[in-house]
């Protein structure tokens, strides 16, 4: 019930009856201790009771009753962000990661838990704290394999839970900005969507039956080695012209900076082909047809009813949208219907707000 309001409030009476399957009576003895709690707030703008002859009072939940923070880690950076229970952000702390080793990593989160804590409206006490990170995760606590820091085996959740009493709660980085998509984002009211992001890699989550679907093989990454251009560059395990070796942030500065003879910016590579340098417009062209590919193999295998592109590396859709759309179009059926595409803001942010998207979600939900 209160999830019902927490997605989708404020919310009649009548028509969370109608969600939930329960009778005004028992609606109302459910949500009185939650009204009174403070939890669940009664807001005007309501349709005219019939029965009273006055407007009624949807029932909303006080998003500033609980607050989360929400870190992402990358190698070489550490990204948090304080939201409330409805993951609106209110604050962004960003520091470098100076030193890769657990311990360390570990006083640099909760130096940015404790910078956020601070802005917390009120003085409350935070909630809960959500950590991300690219790899495999497993109980919720343990780094199995972190590449982008060189993690193996790292206990991280209770290296963190050692030092401090908010409750913890790590994930998979494309896990938790599928999650945020999926409640929060351009994919609430979605059945069925994909979610693609580009960026120091290329991840793929997928929301069917309004569920995330979720599996260890998440973790590694492996549409990054899905075929798009048969004469592509090769990627780091020999493939040729998959997603890794064309889309990311990496594949498109190396391949330029080849081309250009110097070290090139992922920015300045974009800014380039915008202003129409050959080198820059055939590498970021055939990026954006790869794209189109990668987008076209994705709703040709699951049929969504969106797709919604992320990561730090995705303004590639942007300046390279007319070759994205001869790629996406080369490998779909002419009578195939349109395909919604939605792109996210490409900072790293997002993936800090889906770290404290699992936190809200293992409160609310009461996950152990």
């Amino acid at each position: 019930m209160a999830l019902e309001i927490l997605l989708d409030g404020p919310l009649s009476r009548a028509e969370l009856s109608r969600r939930v399957g329960l009778s005004p009576g028992s609606l109302t003895r459910l949500t009185k201790p939650m009204v009174e709690s403070g939890l669940l707030v009664e807001v005007e703008g309501g349709p005219t009771d019939a029965r009273v002859g006055r407007p009624s009072q949807p029932l909303d939940l006080d998003a500033n009753a609980h607050h989360f923070a929400g870190i992402k880690l990358t190698g070489d950076s550490a990204i948090g962000v304080l939201t409330t229970l409805r993951a609106d952000v209110l604050a962004t702390v960003e520091r470098p990661i100076l030193d890769q080793t657990p311990s360390a990593v570990a006083d640099l989160v909760l130096e940015i838990t404790d910078e956020l804590q601070l802005q917390v409206p009120g003085g409350r006490p935070l909630t809960g704290l959500g950590v991300s990170i690219g790899g495999r995760v497993a109980n919720r606590s343990e780094v199995r394999w972190g590449p982008y820091l060189n993690w193996v085996d790292v206990p991280f959740g209770e290296i963190l839970a050692a030092h401090t009493a908010v409750p913890i709660v790590l994930a998979n980085d494309l896990t938790s900005l599928t999650e945020a998509t999926h409640w929060f984002g351009a994919g609430r009211n979605s059945d069925r969507f994909v979610l693609l992001t580009v960026g120091a890699g290329v991840g793929y989550g997928l929301v069917v039956h309004n569920r995330v679907v979720d599996s260890p093989d998440v973790t590694l990454g492996l549409i990054g080695h899905y075929p798009l251009l048969p004469d592509g560059p090769l990627c780091d395990r020999g493939h040729r012209g998959c997603a890794l070796s064309l889309l990311t942030v990496g594949a498109i500065t190396g391949q330029l900076g080849t081309a250009l003879g110097r070290t090139v910016g992922y920015d300045e590579a974009l800014d380039l082909a915008v202003k129409g340098e050959p080198a820059a417009r055939e590498v970021v062209g055939r990026a954006g047809r790869a794209l189109g590919k990668l987008i076209a193999a994705a709703a040709n295998f699951t049929m969504p009813e969106l797709v919604v592109l992320g990561g730090e590396g995705i303004r590639l859709a942007e300046v390279a949208h007319e070759e994205l759309l001869a790629g996406l179009h080369a490998d779909r059926h002419p009578s195939a219907a349109e395909l919604p595409m939605v792109q996210q803001p490409a900072d790293f942010s997002e993936w800090a707000r889906g770290a404290a998207v699992v936190a809200i979600q293992t409160f609310v939900l009461g996950i152990e």
